[in-house]
């Protein structure tokens, strides 16, 4: 029983990792397409849903990293999405449960769920090199968020800066190494970010040969 609910566990984890996989390999066909980088809609929907299950997964894992981590992207992308104009057309039932869905997770782990909270804190050492190392990671990976964002209101659009990229490759390799020394090994974290390494390296060319087509062309 107990091998069963932990690959059950693993799949939701890779199941919402596989989601924020395909929003990296859309945004890179769309900006492939265009030849530029491009912030496709889709990939924003794709954050919101991988987004929401892995913060499950890292409740269930008792993962601070995890949790504190998707609490403030979850947000940014439905910033993303009203500057996209798509945020509106949807229902507002759906809206409302999206909005509420993290904010009624936390008040269970924090509120409802005693033992939960007991064990994030008590299996966590807050004072681990490589739990300091996971977290920083963890928090520029959603940092790029915000410098997204920043970049996103100032030009009243949503757009990944070249900053984005950087930040996130940056980040990548810190939760690799976090992901492979933690004990026990967390697939899901490494096999993702991984396969994200690929994705920020050709959108930083990507970026690059805008740069010179512009500086060409001036």
């Amino acid at each position: 029983m107990e091998f069963v609910e932990q690959y059950w566990v693993y799949g939701l984890g890779f199941f919402a990792q596989s989601l924020f996989g395909c929003r990296q390999l859309v945004q890179l066909f769309y900006s492939e397409k265009q030849g530029r980088v491009v912030s496709p809609t889709l990939f924003w929907q794709l954050s919101l849903l991988g987004s929401f299950l892995f913060l499950i997964y890292g409740i269930i894992r008792d993962d601070a990293v995890i949790i504190l981590g998707q609490t403030l992207s979850y947000f940014i992308y439905i910033r993303n999405l009203q500057l996209k104009d798509s945020w509106k057309i949807m229902p507002v039932v759906l809206r409302f449960i999206l909005i509420m869905l993290p904010v009624f997770t936390l008040v269970w782990v924090l509120v409802v769920s005693e033992e939960a909270m007991t064990n994030l804190v008590t299996k966590t050492d807050f004072t681990h090199p490589l739990l300091i190392l996971g977290a920083i990671g963890q928090l520029l990976l959603n940092l790029r968020f915000v410098y997204q964002w920043y970049y996103s209101e100032k030009y009243k659009k949503s757009i990944l800066p070249l900053g984005f990229w950087v930040i996130s490759l940056a980040a990548s390799v810190m939760i690799i190494l976090y992901a492979a020394y933690r004990t026990p090994i967390d697939p899901v974290l490494l096999v993702a970010q991984s396969m994200g390494i690929f994705v920020y390296v050709r959108n930083i060319i990507l970026h690059g040969r805008a740069r010179a087509r512009a500086q060409a062309t001036s």
